[in-house]
């Protein structure tokens, strides 16, 4: 009976040893733990890449200019490109009201007063009779400053130069007037061209005429 208790003892003894080593495994736990820390100071060295990405952009620039001959013929490309054509139904009643609504649309969208010019055919604009009411050369001022949307008669829209958008109104007028107004249009768009007036008399003009 005396031999029964003495072999427990001796795995009790046993018992110590491995729980010491076992606390001694969870010590190198946290030693790892500080490694992946330094892992972070790799985040700081990514601006880096993205800093010398820009001179990239600037050399791929100064190559582009160095390249004369090819960005020539793509800005003739892009002038003689037609310009997109938007028909907006309308009554000749209803034509300059619709186009005032395309117009604050464009400004709406981004355009700024600059690129848009206006041509009717039949009564001018109220700004248009507003400004001709000072004089032919203050209105045309108007027009050479560039910096607000320009409305002009068929008769007389020959002489606006190009802008991106042209809006045309057929608010009435004789036929000659709806033939040069979408003639003198579509040769001054450079991007868009919104007429606001019958479809069928558009079609019939931009067919004939344009």
């Amino acid at each position: 009976m005396p031999l029964i208790p003495e072999e427990p003892q001796i795995h009790e003894k046993a018992q110590g040893p491995r729980a010491t080593p076992a606390s001694g495994r969870t010590a190198p736990t946290p030693r790892p733990v500080p490694g992946p820390r330094p892992a972070a100071p790799p985040r700081p060295g990514r601006p880096g890449p993205v800093r010398p990405a820009p001179p990239a952009q600037r050399a791929s620039r100064d190559t582009a200019a160095a390249k004369p001959g090819p960005a020539g013929p793509a800005t003739p490309a892009a002038t003689s490109a037609a310009p997109q054509i938007q028909l907006i139904p309308a009554t000749p009643d209803g034509a300059l009201d619709a186009a005032e609504e395309a117009v604050d649309l464009l400004l709406d969208s981004g355009r700024t007063p600059g690129d848009v010019l206006v041509i009717t055919t039949g009564e001018p604009h109220p700004w248009a009779a507003h400004e001709l009411s000072f004089g032919d050369a203050a209105y045309w001022a108007q027009h050479d400053a560039g910096d607000d949307v320009f409305y002009a008669d068929a008769a007389v829209a020959d002489r606006a130069v190009s802008r991106a958008v042209v809006v045309v109104a057929l608010n009435g007028g004789p036929e000659a007037a709806a033939v040069t107004a979408l003639t003198v249009a579509h040769s001054r768009a450079g991007a868009l061209l919104i007429v606001c007036g019958d479809p069928q008399r558009i079609n019939s003009v931009l067919g004939a005429g344009v």
